[in-house]
């Protein structure tokens, strides 16, 4: 089947970045297609849903524009302003498929930027240079230019010779919009000392930290060590800074996840007590602080939550406690308002439980992922909740990932 051709017209565009058609056999997803166009596709093999990718548009859609072909960029081939239309329809079909709830969704916050926003990027070492992780199997996609990260990446990936990075297999870096700076991470097998010419190498190229992961399953769970410089930077997200390192999670667009915040905050409004719940070193539970008596962020990562007291210890913020502890199990009493941004599995049916459970009247849920929300806010919906807003954020220009800023009262 990997050989065959079809001719197909795509309805629209689902989840993902893939074009939906259909033939007498059924549903075929498409990829590199876009809704109105006529398109041949060449299918590849497998099991459930028949999917392939585009081999020649054969009408081509008003809102195709001639864009970079890249594994980590799903939708440049679409104008921007029809990136965020189809975003807000993927949270729209989401909503009514999934939750079966009709309600009005907002028009998707664009991203300040549509290039270059990227502070964070990993990439494979390979003779050939810094290469992408193709999307399907484990093969490299060697590039000369990034156009997603942000400018100071692009200085340093340039100055950087593979040869003076072995033995490491990948590296990762992050990079911080507000002073300029840009941490490294190596990841490979060896101890500290086997990677010294390769650290070195990265602190010439203009780096001011590096440090040394093992290669694991999950990313960055075999431990991180330090070998030179600074582990973390600073960088400003909505109204708050906060510290981030090339190896702990952090949004990657931080002028974007700002807004978000912001947001979030105004839905949160005001009152005794709110709950973050994984509330991560607490970027959105800092912007809580001048509406709230106190602010709680719940995490399990410990390395988050050392980050956020650290911040907070720097800015002041003398009503944000941190806890260590999982959302399935929290049980916080005298609660008025809880937010959640949760991994893209969305809230584990314990978490769900426990929120309804709680004293709060107000949840703020941000989520990336439209699916796993939609499946939340129908449960919470079926149990007396009210959605109020809903309104798309694009923290990924080029790509169909999406954000979700919403409300539920009761």
């Amino acid at each position: 089947m990997s050989d065959v051709l079809i001719t197909l017209e795509i309805e629209k565009l689902v989840a993902g970045g893939l074009g939906l058609a259909r033939d007498e056999s059924g549903v075929v997803l498409v990829r590199g297609a876009l809704p109105g166009e006529r398109v041949t596709a060449r299918l590849r093999a497998g099991k459930g849903v028949r999917q392939g990718d585009v081999v020649e548009v054969l009408r081509r859609s008003p809102d195709r524009v001639d864009g970079p072909e890249l594994p980590t960029a799903d939708l440049a081939f679409a104008s921007y302003a029809a990136q965020l239309a189809y975003k807000r329809a993927f949270v729209e079909e989401a909503l009514t498929r999934i939750a079966k709830v009709r309600h009005t969704v907002g028009a998707t916050v664009p991203s300040p930027s549509e290039w270059h926003y990227r502070n964070t990027a990993q990439y494979l070492v390979t003779p050939q240079g810094l290469a992408y992780r193709e999307r399907r199997g484990h093969g490299a996609q060697a590039f000369t230019q990034d156009p997603l990260v942000m400018e100071q990446i692009r200085a340093v990936a340039e100055r950087l010779d593979p040869e003076h990075l072995d033995p490491a297999t990948e590296v990762a870096f992050r990079a911080s919009q507000l002073t300029g700076e840009v941490v490294a991470a190596i990841i490979g097998a060896g101890e500290p000392k086997q990677f010294l010419r390769a650290s070195d190498h990265l602190m010439d190229s203009g780096v001011v930290g590096v440090s040394l992961a093992q290669p694991a399953g999950r990313r960055f769970s075999a431990g991180v060590r330090l070998i030179a410089g600074e582990s973390e930077i600073r960088e400003q997200f909505g109204r708050v800074q906060v510290s981030v390192s090339a190896t702990g999670f952090a949004q990657v667009n931080p002028a974007a996840a700002g807004l978000a915040y912001l947001r979030a905050a105004e839905l949160a409004g005001t009152g005794e007590h709110a709950v973050d719940l994984y509330g991560g070193a607490g970027a959105i539970a800092r912007h809580l602080s001048g509406q709230f008596r106190r602010v709680t962020v719940l995490d399990s990562a410990a390395e988050a939550l050392a980050r956020g007291r650290q911040d907070v210890a720097l800015s002041g913020e003398k009503n944000v406690t941190y806890r260590s502890g999982d959302a399935a199990r929290f049980s916080e009493l005298g609660t008025d308002v809880i937010v959640v941004d949760p991994p893209r599995a969305g809230l584990e049916a314990e978490a769900r439980e426990q929120i309804h459970a709680s004293t709060a009247d107000r949840l703020v849920y941000v989520s990336c992922d439209p699916a796993t929300w939609a499946r939340d806010v129908g449960e919470f919906a079926r149990r007396g909740w009210k959605l109020g807003e809903v309104t798309p954020h694009d923290f990924y220009p080029q790509t169909s990932h999406v954000e979700i800023v919403s409300v539920l009262n009761r």
